[in-house]
């Protein structure tokens, strides 16, 4: 089956006015955003969708109250919205909604949805970097670091889930819906659709059942640098850094985490291995030797000849 990956998360919310200003801060765009709620796009046009979490028109809540109400899966034509609906219906409900999407549950509640996909095809430049022995990537005169440079999500990258019985629910999305497990951390699978390369759009962790819901999702920025501004200006505005900046081991891409008002982590993401079928997976014990290859604490900003970063003055 042809899915390409995650097009929208839904989430119902306590404070919608606060988790808009996250959003539009983070660097999403808010499309027909009002006090109720709203959608909030990357360049790509994936996103986050928010409402009250009191909303009638969510998905019901898992037991543990999680804010994430729903992953909605990009899938590339009808064809395959059929193909998933004739599948999954031979065991659970499958609702056809009113705009042709389809709504569901995983086997452990997860409520999904399929669409068409919404993304659209972007054209612009990837980071790039000049290094002795390699052709140079930026010509003479041209600035690697400006900045006043816009850093703004490009694409909804990946979510991962909380989960009581990861073994179970790799199972559905590989059996049922066509993903790949392209590496493990501690038995916790990565795993990727058909319909991209991209080295995982869901990942798994198991947790005790009280815990079941949403760690975090991300978006894909242009490279580290993006990365790195993207986060340095969301610090700047006051939010609360929770891990990184670093460089993961599995999928090599760049990260920044931050606390947030979604009942989650959010992340910065860039630079994301992708594979293809010949990939077998690797495994490795879960542990911070094996989740970064390198992290960096964020600091303010310093010049030589002031006190050292972090001093305390007189």
């Amino acid at each position: 089956m042809n899915i390409i990956g995650p097009d929208y998360l839904v989430f119902g919310v306590d404070d919608v006015a606060g988790s808009t200003r996250y959003l539009t801060d983070y660097g999403l765009q808010a499309v027909k955003a009002d006090a109720g709620g709203g959608r909030f796009e990357a360049l790509d046009g994936t996103g986050i969708i928010i409402s009250h979490r009191d909303d009638t028109g969510l998905p019901t809540q898992l037991p543990t109250g999680a804010m994430l109400r729903k992953t909605i899966y990009g899938v590339d034509n009808s064809k395959t919205l059929d193909a998933i609906a004739a599948e999954l219906a031979s065991d659970r409900e499958v609702k056809v909604l009113e705009d042709g999407s389809l709504e569901t549950a995983d086997d452990l509640g997860f409520a999904l949805g399929f669409q068409v996909t919404v993304r659209k095809p972007l054209n612009l430049p990837a980071e790039a970097s000049n290094a002795p022995g390699a052709t140079p990537a930026r010509a003479p005169n041209v600035i690697g670091a400006d900045e006043d440079a816009p850093a703004l999500p490009r694409s909804l990258s990946h979510v991962v889930y909380y989960v009581p019985d990861a073994a179970k629910l790799e199972a559905f999305y590989r059996d049922r819906l066509g993903f790949r497990c392209t590496d493990r951390l501690g038995g916790n699978p990565f795993l990727r659709p058909a319909g991209t390369l991209d080295h995982h759009t869901l990942f798994f962790i198991q947790t005790p059942p009280q815990m079941q819901g949403c760690e975090h999702f991300t978006f894909h920025m242009g490279g580290p640098t993006e990365l790195m501004q993207a986060g340095t200006r969301f610090v700047a505005k006051g939010y609360e850094s929770f891990w990184g900046p670093g460089r993961h081991i599995m999928g090599s891409n760049w990260f920044w985490y931050f606390n947030s008002p979604l009942g989650c982590h959010v992340e910065y993401d860039a630079d994301m291995d992708l594979h293809d079928d010949t990939w077998e997976a690797r495994g490795k014990p879960m542990g911070a030797d094996a989740s970064q290859i390198f992290l960096f604490a964020h600091r303010e900003k310093w010049a030589p000849g002031g006190p050292p970063p972090g001093a305390q003055g007189s």
